[in-house]
């Protein structure tokens, strides 16, 4: 057998050494056969040869074949001493067949059962190297280090067995490294778009829910506490005051329109173009703006001050303090206009009223929401009408109504633009 080649023979060692099995055998058959054959005495004197069959130069330079060998033993003997019954050949060939019949059969069967027997050991194998590691490479264990094809010692010590374990390690995760580096770039591409849908529209997320939550500071209770019905003494900072929405917060007064964007970052701002451009308790329109939705990144703390307006309905309340005064007004309709739509704001009216203008859907500059409503308390009898002296005609020639804080590509475009 051969140890190198996993116990095999190379073929040209098998094909000589079947022939030399195969003319032993045949040999011995046909000498026996001879022997006590219809050969008579003749045949009887002939022996098989070490000789005849060897395939060793040295004792046969030659290399005869049994065949050729027994045809010139007998060439100079008389033809009726050298004729060769018929069965004796059916016996000389018959042992050929069954020789190669029966080596290869258990040449096949042997290398079947070797490819087996090293393919369940080659299992078992990896099987324990997994189960040793799995359970923590246990002290008293054997390891086969695979980069030296052979075991490494049972007393292998704790430095031989660590660096097994991580080199195994190591190659476990290069698998699944490479396996998975395919995916990467689509991974990062879609982390990437997934970043930038979130910068420019978690508005349209965040703005929604906060409409449901408490925009304002102040506690419900208080703010519901509020009569209507009485007019009284308050704080001289101006503030708006909406118990429906739980809002709270102060106006500021007395701005330019350019400064209106800026103002609405401190609350709500006071809103003046010719037409409606009346304070508290003045006949005509008083308007305020506030924002609906920004980045939920944004500093803003009052990005979603008017984020709820459109839950307003008519006959809800809405409170303005203004020089110690509490005014307060009753919803009587609201809608919805374009942008550029300013004459929307310039009402024709003989009575005090309030509109409240925000961006409307929720998340979005696309429209604007008007809430409207009159004054009920205190009595305006007797009250000025509006007074438009701090408007400038170039103010009063406004595009657009405010809107909501640019979103992150918005921001970006007008620093580019330096708008």
């Amino acid at each position: 057998m051969d140890s190198d080649t996993g116990g095999q023979f190379s073929r040209d060692a098998q094909r000589r050494t079947a022939v030399d099995l195969a003319r032993q055998k045949v040999m011995e058959a046909y000498a026996t056969s001879a022997e006590n054959g219809p050969l008579g005495s003749t045949v009887k004197t002939i022996q098989p040869r070490q000789a005849i069959y060897s395939h060793n130069q040295v004792n046969n330079p030659k290399s005869a074949y049994p065949i050729n060998t027994i045809n010139s033993h007998y060439k100079d003997t008389p033809a009726t001493q050298t004729q060769v019954d018929n069965d004796a050949w059916k016996t000389y060939h018959s042992a050929w067949q069954q020789y190669y019949q029966k080596y290869y059969s258990e040449y096949y069967s042997n290398a079947a059962r070797n490819y087996i027997a090293r393919e369940r050991l080659k299992d078992a194998r990896e099987k324990a190297e997994e189960d040793e590691i799995r359970s923590g490479l246990s002290l008293g264990g054997s390891l086969f280090d695979s980069t030296r094809n052979k075991p490494l010692d049972e007393n292998a010590g704790i430095k031989d067995r660590l660096r097994y374990q991580i080199r195994k390690k190591a190659t476990d995760n290069a698998k699944k490294t490479r396996r998975f580096r395919r995916f990467i770039p689509i991974i990062a591409g879609g982390v990437v778009v997934l970043i930038i849908l979130f910068l420019q529209y978690n508005r349209m997320i965040f703005a929604p829910i906060m409409a449901y939550v408490s925009p304002g500071n102040a506690p419900a209770s208080e703010i519901e506490a509020l009569d209507p019905t009485i007019t009284q003494t308050v704080s001289a900072d101006p503030r708006l005051i909406i118990p429906k929405l739980n809002i709270d917060v102060p106006i500021n007064f007395n701005i330019a329109l350019s400064d209106v964007m800026e103002a609405m970052n401190h609350g709500v701002a006071h809103y003046r173009i010719n037409g409606a451009s009346a304070f508290p308790g003045e006949i005509g329109n008083f308007v305020i703006t506030g924002h609906s939705a920004g980045d939920v990144y944004s500093s803003n703390p009052y990005k979603y001050i008017f984020s709820g307006l459109e839950r307003l309905e008519d006959g809800d309340l809405i409170y303005v303090n203004y020089n110690s005064v509490r005014y307060t007004y009753k919803v009587t309709g609201k809608q919805v206009i374009e942008p550029s739509n300013v004459a929307a704001l310039m009402i024709q009216t003989d009575r005090p009223m309030i509109t409240l203008v925000t961006c409307t859907p929720l998340g979005s500059s696309r429209y604007r929401l008007l809430v409207s409503g009159e004054q009920i308390s205190p009595s305006y009898e007797g009250a000025s009408t509006e007074n438009n002296n701090g408007v400038t005609v170039d103010e009063a020639n406004v595009e657009d109504l405010p809107s909501n804080e640019p979103s992150f590509f918005e921001g970006i475009w007008n620093w580019l633009t330096g708008q």
